[in-house]
């Protein structure tokens, strides 16, 4: 089969390539129809696949013209980086496969044309829940944006099922094995939307979205962008080319898929899998396989590169040099950027290769994509809305027009934006790429505009509906994002009631999915400027509601925002898909009015009227990012052995206590003993206490609850009143991890102020171990001790913090130490009021399980000692323990593994030295 314009038929009459021939049923004008009315039913088969091709690259311009648009107004619009870069790929790149892998497979598997109407409803399907994925992520509810990727993931799945059906029961061909490409192009997408999903809901938490957006990128550029166009070239090419293809093209063709789409499915799975299983053993895996997939995809572009290089040679003019060219260009950049890759991620870790991943990002986006899209467009769109060979030229010739300096501006371009140059050489770059899409742009406007009047007929409603609804949606993004205004560092819309009667300046850090501080305080007719830092391997921004923004920021950049005179309340967000879900946002707070002058500090620096911070009184959680004041000591989780001596004699008093509940916040608390929790008391079996309770507070009754000791609860657990005091006497008969808690009503609101402890009774025999540490789970709510808004959370079970020993993520500021090769027992108890706890340490397994009283997993017991466990999960007022030895030095990060509990405070940091 040639790729050259005009082929002979035997006939002496010459027919028209693959590319130019409306394959299709017999009698409808494509291969196998006969003559008499089938030629005209032919032409009118032609006739109606070139109006249906132009108004589809109509909608793949109105997107491309959009991301234009979305690049150039980078501070104006609420996620302007990622809007430009999906109007590209999911809106442009994505009608173009669509369209072009159907038209392709019809050519190539020999299989009849499918259903007009319903070809146009699916591309109809894929642009509209396009458009509602822009529109959702835009618009940030969660529940919009996973309704729209649900939508786009039907519409690309049924993309998929045409794709394999039009296999079934086809002649095929030379280039069947192209399809393959298509189909597995299609899978990608999917599971790009999926992952791309996620993100945007902010379902993937700060854990596991570093790992989940490095498997995105790579799933939809290598797979869904990457896969069909390579498959397209071997086709493509030869015929750009005006050569025959080279013989060793479909074996070729089947290795390289293997190659690109073995070793994609690897990567992808390698990248993706700290979100699923994190811990250190497992990343060295994880690396391991995303190294080797991406190794594997190189190879396959290698072949494939070598291939196009043999066809170069076989000599012969190019149907379309400009095409030929932006091709080569397009293949080159891709080789680099998937070699680039491939060192990025065997030479660092997956968090330090974010930024280099980030800098490929114009490399794909200009250097290949945009590339491969105009040289196939330079070459397909005459073919397919030109009739006859001097239309086809005169369209060419239009499309080729300065097509020299174009391609030297965008490549000059792609290279000034991925080299490390100074900010005016990617300016530079910016305006030259710019430049060489607009004048592209109008060339194809001009070449489809020849043609508008015959094209554009009643008969594709729907299309023409589609296009219409896809690019006004797009508009309205563009459009009501415009009305953000401002620059990085200018303030817009800040309010006009007043001048500024001070300046204050508030240092601003962005890391662990939160910004820090989350709520901000100042007097009304303050002129307000926040001092931005990302402190994390992620880039985040910060936009601020009708004001200003920040750039992207990777680790580490500062950049300031001048709010003006604030005369009212104000919002920020990171505007990174899903960060804004994840709980990425500020409060600005406008109250009173305007006092004092001068600049101020930052952030803890107002306090509220229940003693504790303001962004305590929210009820939105504390800024767990935020550092401990000065002097701030975490409880020592060390338990030490039991004391010796019966009976066990203790004092409790009852007395209430402001305390650091979390990051620079106080919270009034009910104690025994003055913390919270309270003592823990620990013996054996057998042993007496003789516990004192003594009733310090002097505004209500309290008592006490032991679960350890068996025993009638009337007279000791009775409510003591101020003042009093009674001997709380009980033997432990039975070993395990006990709770004790307030005994008076309410116990809700007794326990869930601070008011509980632990009580450990050994079990006999119990080995001896390097370290012990005591760690005590619990909710904590805040507000003022008893009122209503406070009740009102903790009946409904919406606390502010999950903790562990009183205080939230105390334990990720001051690691528990251990020693390389210690045995540590870890006990547990769940104090509630009421949740429980699922105690979990990353990169560790439990060889020993106690729950309970009893033994769950013991070495040597039944098993050999092979088994092991991740979770000791325990209900509220549950007790247990755990053992492990740790190897290797290290951090081990210990979380509830329910993450909510674990992303709101319930974590700590064991650090192995």
């Amino acid at each position: 089969m040639s790729g050259a314009e005009h082929t002979p038929r035997p006939d002496g009459r010459r027919r028209l390539p693959l590319l130019q021939q409306p394959a299709g049923p017999p009698g409808d004008g494509g291969p196998g129809g006969s003559g008499g009315s089938a030629g005209r039913s032919g032409r009118a088969a032609r006739q109606d696949m070139r109006s249906r091709q132009v108004r589809a690259h109509l909608l793949v311009a109105g997107w491309a013209g959009l991301a234009l648009l979305a690049a150039a107004a980078p501070d104006t619009l609420p996620v302007a980086r990622w809007l430009a870069v999906h109007l590209l790929l999911l809106g442009a790149a994505t009608t173009a496969i669509v369209v072009w892998s159907e038209h392709f497979a019809v050519a190539m598997l020999h299989a009849p044309v499918p259903d007009r109407r319903w070809s146009t409803a699916r591309l109809a399907g894929v642009n509209v829940s396009v458009a509602g994925v822009l529109l959702a992520v835009w618009a940030g509810p969660p529940a919009l944006i996973a309704a729209a990727c649900v939508a786009l993931a039907v519409a690309v799945t049924a993309h998929l099922v045409v794709l394999v059906r039009l296999g079934r029961g086809a002649l095929g061909g030379r280039l069947a094995p192209v399809v393959a490409y298509y189909r597995a192009a299609a899978v990608a997408l999917a599971a790009g939307v999926v992952a791309g999903g996620t993100l945007a809901t902010g379902s993937a938490g700060a854990a596991g979205h570093t790992a989940l957006r490095l498997a995105h990128v790579h799933v939809t550029l290598l797979g869904w962008i990457g896969l069909p166009v390579l498959g397209t070239l071997f086709m493509l090419w030869p015929t750009v080319l005006g050569v025959r293809m080279h013989a060793r093209t479909t074996p070729t063709a089947r290795r390289v898929l293997a190659l690109t789409g073995g070793g994609l499915t690897v990567a992808v799975t390698g990248l993706a899998g700290p979100a699923v299983l994190p811990g250190p053993g497992a990343a060295v895996a994880w690396r391991a396989a995303t190294v080797a997939g991406l190794a594997a995809y190189a190879a396959g572009v290698a072949v494939a590169v070598r291939l196009w290089a043999a066809t170069v040679r076989r000599g012969r003019k190019a149907v379309s040099v400009a095409a030929a060219w932006s091709l080569a260009a397009s293949a080159g950049w891709l080789t680099a950027g998937v070699v680039h890759d491939l060192v990025l991620f065997a030479t660092r870790s997956p968090a330090a290769a974010q930024d280099g991943v980030e800098s490929l990002v114009p490399l794909f986006l200009l250097g290949f994509v945009a590339q491969v899209l105009i040289g196939a467009l330079t070459y397909l769109l005459p073919v397919v809305t030109a009739v006859g060979p001097k239309a086809r030229a005169g369209s060419r010739a239009v499309l080729e027009r300065a097509w020299q300096a174009r391609l030297a501006a965008l490549n000059l371009a792609v290279a000034l934006l991925v080299l490390p140059l100074p900010g005016p050489a990617a300016t530079l770059g910016v305006v030259l790429a710019a430049g060489a899409a607009v004048a592209f742009l109008g060339l194809v406007v001009t070449v489809l505009g020849r043609r508008a009047g015959a094209v554009v007929t009643p008969r594709a409603p729907v299309l023409i509906g589609t296009a219409a609804a896809a690019v006004a949606t797009a508009l309205a993004v563009l459009v009501a994002g415009g009305g953000a205004g401002g620059g990085t560092t200018t303030a817009s819309g800040a309010g006009t009631g007043g001048a500024a009667t001070g300046t204050r300046t508030v240092a601003v850090s962005l890391h662990d999915m939160r910004v820090s501080p989350s709520r901000i305080e100042v007097p009304r007719g303050t002129a307000l400027r926040l001092k931005v830092t990302n402190r994390d391997a992620q880039r985040h921004d910060l936009r601020i509601e009708g004001g200003p923004a920040t750039s992207l920021l990777s680790d580490g950049q500062t950049r300031t925002l001048d709010l003006g005179t604030l005369t009212g309340d104000r919002k920020g967000w990171c505007t990174v898909p899903g960060h804004r879900a994840a709980g990425m946002t500020l409060d600005i707070a406008a109250t009173g009015t305007a006092g004092g002058s001068g600049t101020q500090a930052a952030a803890g620096d107002t306090k509220g009227h229940d003693g504790h911070s303001g962004t305590a009184s929210r009820g939105s959680g504390p800024d767990l990012s935020a550092d401990f004041s000065v002097g701030w000591h975490a409880r020592d989780a060390a338990l030490p052995p039991a004391a010796g001596g019966r009976p066990h004699r203790v004092e409790l008093h009852v007395r209430q206590r402001t305390v650091e509940v979390a990051p620079g916040v106080r919270q009034r608390m009910w104690t025994f003993g003055g913390t919270a929790p309270g003592p823990t008391l620990r013996g054996k079996v057998g042993d007496v206490f003789e516990v004192t309770l003594v009733n310090d507070d002097t505004t209500m009754g309290h008592g006490v609850d032991f679960h350890a000791g068996a025993l009638s609860p009337d007279a000791p657990m009775r409510t003591l009143e101020p003042g009093e005091r009674l001997v709380y006497r009980f033997r432990a008969e039975r070993a395990g991890a006990w709770l004790y808690h307030c005994s008076t009503a309410s116990m809700l609101q007794h326990m869930g102020n601070g008011m509980y402890g632990a009580v450990i009774i050994d079990p006999p025999g119990l080995d001896e171990v390097d370290r012990e540490y005591l760690l005590v789970s619990s909710e904590l709510y805040l507000g003022t001790p008893g009122s209503a808004a406070q009740v009102e959370k903790m009946r409904a079970d919406t606390p502010d913090a999950w903790v562990f020993n009183g205080v939230a993520a105390q334990y990720a500021k001051a690691p528990l130490r251990v020693r390389a090769g210690e045995r540590v027992r870890f006990w547990v108890v769940a104090a509630g009021p009421s949740d429980g706890v699922a105690f979990h340490v990353v990169g560790t397994v439990f060889d020993t399980v106690y729950k309970e009283g009893a033994y769950l997993l013991r070495p040597g017991d039944g098993d050999g000692g092979s088994g092991g466990s991740q979770v000791l999960d325990l209900a509220v007022a549950q007790g247990g323990f755990v053992e492990t030895e740790r190897p290797a030095a290290g951090h081990y990060p210990f979380v509830d593994h329910d993450m909510r509990h674990a992303e709101a405070g319930a974590r700590g940091v064991v650090e192995v030295r």
